[in-house]
């Protein structure tokens, strides 16, 4: 079956009748679907898979919905939408305080669920479009933080993802080995010695060069820095 689009949606619930359906109808609405019947579990899964959207069921025999939620938005943006029986508003006030986007009571009409994923993408893609740069295979979502490499995620650290983002913002312009140390290192105080610098992007260039040891990307400036190349 053709798919609509390539937005992956995670469906966090441990009733398997529940699930079944849910994730037959959003097959049929062109998504892909992933399944997890904790929250331990869904949260191993948004770890290593690309997740657009999370169904949160409030109630889950390991953590609370609460409680995955409100891990979950330490780290990620995407949009969660939470399915309960709950109904009561302090259970709808809890479930939005700790970070849901929206609030569905079971049980519900799969047409409301569809047409409320579809328009918390259509909010979420106006919002990215600002925040989301595309550079030969690179994309990289400054909102999100999330870097994929001919669609495929790249993990990097919060000094890598901040070194390839300057290098973006400086696209095709050598920079000073001085310059870029500053912009990462604020509050440090690195020595001219230092190959801190160096290993860094080594490790970048490891992640996002198909071979880094002749990178495309990130080019050597002798006697200067780097310079961030997207003109091959």
């Amino acid at each position: 079956m053709a798919k609509k689009n390539e937005k992956t949606i995670l469906l966090v619930d441990d009733d398997e009748d529940i699930v079944h359906t849910i994730k037959s109808n959003l097959l049929i609405d062109g998504y892909n679907v992933i399944t997890a019947f904790t929250g331990r579990e869904g949260i191993a899964i948004v770890k290593k898979t690309i997740v657009h959207l999370v169904l949160l069921d409030l109630n889950l025999p390991d953590i609370d919905g609460i409680a995955v939620c409100e891990i979950l938005r330490k780290e990620y943006d995407f949009p969660i939408i939470m399915l309960t029986a709950r109904d009561t508003l302090p259970d709808k006030v809890l479930g939005l305080k700790s970070g849901a986007d929206d609030y569905i009571v079971k049980p519900f009409d799969f047409l409301e669920l569809s047409a409320r994923i579809t328009a918390l993408f259509n909010r979420v893609d106006r919002i990215s479009v600002q925040y989301r740069q595309q550079l030969n295979d690179l994309e990289i979502n400054f909102r999100t933080r999330q870097v994929t490499l001919k669609n495929k995620l790249v993990k990097l650290t919060k000094t890598e993802f901040e070194l390839l983002a300057l290098f973006v913002s400086h696209n095709n312009k050598a920079l000073s080995r001085e310059f870029i140390e500053k912009q990462i290192w604020k509050d440090s105080k690195l020595y001219s010695n230092s190959r801190a610098l160096d290993v860094h992007i080594q490790r970048l260039r490891k992640k996002i060069e198909q071979t880094p040891d002749s990178p495309e990307y990130i080019v050597t400036i002798p006697g200067v820095g780097y310079k961030f190349d997207v003109t091959k």
